[in-house]
């Protein structure tokens, strides 16, 4: 019988929405010092196990049915033979993006759900390797890792974290391959703009400005985070005036760099290539009123040449950033595959932002993985994942794209 046959059967057949939840009980229970929370939970389980037996008893490989039943609702489950059906492999790694993805300052308080937490453990207890994959820092994504995923976990050798968008990696228990530090690289020119901007970009900032922002702690990013909740009015006014004074710190590290050019000059060309590059970035120059009326083919070569290397970021209401465009994500993620063995990749990489879009494309381009993106991402990051597989998942239900993962991977064994 065909799959997509068997599939039909198993939801048409068996109470699976009854199932999921007594496995959604049985998964996320609190542990608790009572008798009588323990024996509830002990019914539940044996409950949970008896409508799996029926599943068992009724297909071939029914242990799998029963697995999928238990993980996946009928669209997921669909979802996920679709998925298999095209690419005929399993995911043999997770590439995730944390802030906004696997939790939302909207919708999760900021925490990364139980369940969700719960699914990366089950990908981990399969041998799947999890590569954290953000913009912070590493002692922040260390320390909620540890918290949320447990220190063995983290610990084990077969984790990652790329932190600050692919500065450097991080994955324990590899010797001295544990920490790489990337940016190490990168040549003089490069880190002459980046230590003369971090060197102003606090001092120099407008009163207005230096009080609503900070700097993030990074190794060598230089990011500007707002001092109000993310997503705010406030934040959207300082992140905005930030974006427009980071273009300008380039501008003035340019007249530093051997180019030719006055201050003026260097922030006309500035603001007209990377208004050019990035639509949401001219957006926000026009809304301030700094539109350079430069055209970009007059930008000189030697100048062109250095503003691509050099990326600026611009996250609405949260984060305006200047990092190197050779120390991206996809550089952090193909060294810590690289790191955990995973000679043939196909990941799947969940994200909402331009950087992660970078990742997205990178596995498309190299039939190395799929994207999945949570409803409130980017609108290019949208656009890429609508027009590969559609995995769009609602805010703060990261578990919910995650768990169609794990049932593609259940899935793919059967062959």
């Amino acid at each position: 019988m065909e799959r997509y046959d068997l599939l039909y059967r198993l939801y048409d057949e068996f109470d699976t929405d009854t199932l999921r939840e007594y496995q959604d009980f049985v998964d996320v229970f609190p542990p608790v010092d009572s008798r009588v929370a323990l024996d509830h939970w002990q019914e539940a389980s044996d409950e949970l196990e008896e409508r799996k037996d029926e599943i068992r008893q009724g297909f071939a490989t029914g242990g799998t049915f029963a697995e999928v039943a238990a993980r996946a609702n009928r669209e997921q489950a669909f979802t996920a033979q679709d998925l298999y059906s095209k690419y005929g492999r399993a995911v043999n790694a997770l590439v995730l993006d944390v802030d906004e993805t696997l939790r939302s300052a909207g919708s999760t308080d900021n925490e990364i759900p139980r369940d969700t937490l719960h699914v990366l453990t089950e990908f981990h207890e399969r041998g799947v390797p999890i590569v954290i994959c953000t913009g912070q820092t590493l002692e922040n994504v260390k320390g909620f890792a540890i918290q949320g995923l447990g220190n063995e976990l983290v610990h084990s050798g077969n984790m990652s974290i790329v932190y600050e968008a692919g500065t450097g990696v991080f994955t324990p228990g590899h010797g001295s391959q544990t920490k790489q530090l990337l940016y190490d690289d990168l040549d003089d020119e490069i880190r002459d703009v980046f230590d003369e901007i971090r060197s102003r970009v606090l001092p120099d900032a407008p009163d207005d400005l230096r009080r609503g922002i900070h700097l993030q702690g990074n190794e060598f990013n230089i990011t500007l985070k707002p001092n109000f909740d993310i997503g705010s009015s406030k934040a959207e006014t300082v992140i905005d005036e930030g974006l427009v004074y980071l273009l300008d710190l380039l501008a003035d590290a340019l007249t530093s760099a051997d180019t030719d050019a006055d201050t003026d000059q260097a922030r006309q060309w500035t603001r007209a290539y990377y208004a050019d590059a990035d639509s949401e970035i001219r957006e926000v120059l026009e809304s301030e009123g700094e539109v350079s009326e430069t055209p970009v083919d007059e930008i000189p070569e030697a100048v062109r040449a250095l503003f691509e290397r050099i990326d600026v970021a611009y996250y609405h209401a949260d984060a305006a950033e200047i990092g190197s465009l050779e120390l991206n994500k996809v550089a952090g993620v193909e060294a810590a595959l690289d790191v955990l063995g995973v000679d043939d990749p196909f990941v799947a990489v969940m994200g909402d932002s331009k950087s992660d879009l970078r990742v997205m494309q990178w596995a498309a381009e190299h039939d190395a993985g799929i994207a999945a993106a949570p409803d409130h991402a980017s609108r290019d990051v949208l656009t890429h994942v609508m027009d590969t597989d559609e995995l769009v998942f609602d805010q703060g239900k990261s578990a919910e794209m995650l768990r169609t993962v794990y049932v593609l991977n259940l899935l793919a064994k059967l062959g």
